[in-house]
């Protein structure tokens, strides 16, 4: 039988303190949190490596280094509400409740929506709530957020998700140019978001955050 308890002690001990991830919240929630049960079946034995797990066609669940150091250079603390996007099956979002006041995490893909809600309710995340539509759009009903975390890769983000985002608030992007890609934590000031460059990663970019096609006359 599969030992995943030590696993997980292995992936924070040698994946994330050595990624410079140090605050209390982040090492105890990757501690906590079964990352085997938000992964597919299929892909178990593989949850604690040290890479992007493909979860559907063009969807990963990020790398353990990537989200831990996103959630570092967020400092998301217990009073704040946080908007969880292209969630997956759920782990990044188990991982935030640890440390959030509440998280809305979004999905757009039915089945994963609905393991995702099942996966949370058995690890007794009971302050994150399940929005399933469209990863573009988040959930302006739940909002204005705190903190907005993005879960693949962006090119370009939608007005409608800024808009989102409380003044003051903070959003962790990876943007992927060509086939690299750099984590930007955003801050919105006077309604306006400036970003800067946290560190290096990779993923796929999510169906929608792509760059709209320039029209060719």
């Amino acid at each position: 039988m599969t030992d995943f308890a030590a696993r997980r002690t292995m992936m924070v001990d040698t994946q994330i303190r050595p990624s410079d991830v140090t605050k209390f919240p982040i090492i105890d929630a990757m501690l906590t949190v079964r990352r085997e049960d938000f992964v597919p079946a299929s892909h178990r034995e593989a949850a604690y490596m040290g890479e992007n797990l493909p979860l559907a066609p063009g969807r990963v669940m990020l790398e353990p280094r990537t989200l831990a150091k996103m959630l570092d250079a967020l400092d998301v603390s217990n009073a704040e509400l946080v908007l969880d996007i292209g969630v997956g099956l759920g782990y990044s979002s188990a991982v935030i409740a640890h440390m959030a006041e509440a998280v809305v995490a979004v999905e757009e893909d039915p089945d994963m929506a609905r393991d995702a809600q099942e996966a949370l309710s058995e690890a007794g995340a009971d302050n994150v709530i399940m929005h399933e539509g469209p990863l573009t759009e988040g959930a302006a009903q739940h909002g204005p957020y705190d903190v907005m975390v993005v879960q693949g890769g962006v090119r370009e983000l939608p007005d409608a998700l800024m808009d989102q985002l409380k003044e003051g608030g903070r959003i962790a992007c990876l943007f992927v140019e060509g086939a690299l890609g750099e984590v930007r934590i955003g801050r919105k000031s006077d309604g306006a978001v400036s970003w800067r460059m946290s560190f290096n990663a990779g993923a796929p970019v999510l169906p929608g955050f792509d760059r709209a096609a320039a029209f060719e006359f």
